[in-house]
């Protein structure tokens, strides 16, 4: 990877509905050596995707907690149960498994207070294998989404 493909890259994560041709006027390439340095580097998994950013308070999710997870046991079937468990509930915006203690870090949107306790006390407490739970509420995001250094 060069420096133009970093400033691909840069320029990409700021504005990632940039046409290629406004990519390429930005970075100083043509068309064409813009369109393919992008598709090699869609093609090797260095830009896995493009989404839209949402504010989640303009969507009525106005509560978010970080939840702390210690497992019972820590064998291959009891994380990939729990993993897969994991997947299938929505308000989990983001999870991290750890090392040492706790074992993951869940990062949980809901409407407000009421939703986030049933949605720990119907789902989050009924994970499986899961021996703990503490959650820790965010007062404010100070950095989200930050583009990666180049």
């Amino acid at each position: 990877m060069d420096r133009i493909d970093q400033k691909i890259l840069a320029e990409l994560q700021a504005d990632g509905r940039l046409s290629i041709t406004e990519l390429a006027d930005r970075v100083g390439l043509s068309l064409s050596p813009c369109h393919r340095r992008v598709k090699a580097l869609e093609d090797s998994g260095v830009i896995v995707g493009y989404r839209a950013q949402l504010a989640p308070a303009a969507l009525g999710l106005n509560f978010s907690a970080m939840v702390f997870v210690t497992l019972r046991e820590g064998n291959r079937q009891a994380v990939e149960s729990f993993e897969e468990a994991v997947t299938q509930i929505a308000q989990i915006v983001e999870a991290q498994r750890l090392f040492g203690e706790p074992d993951y870090l869940l990062h949980v949107v809901a409407l407000d207070l009421p939703a986030f306790q049933q949605l720990y006390d119907e789902r989050l407490s009924t994970l499986p294998n899961v021996q703990r739970l503490t959650s820790t509420l965010v007062m404010k995001r100070v950095i989200q989404d930050r583009p990666l250094p180049l």
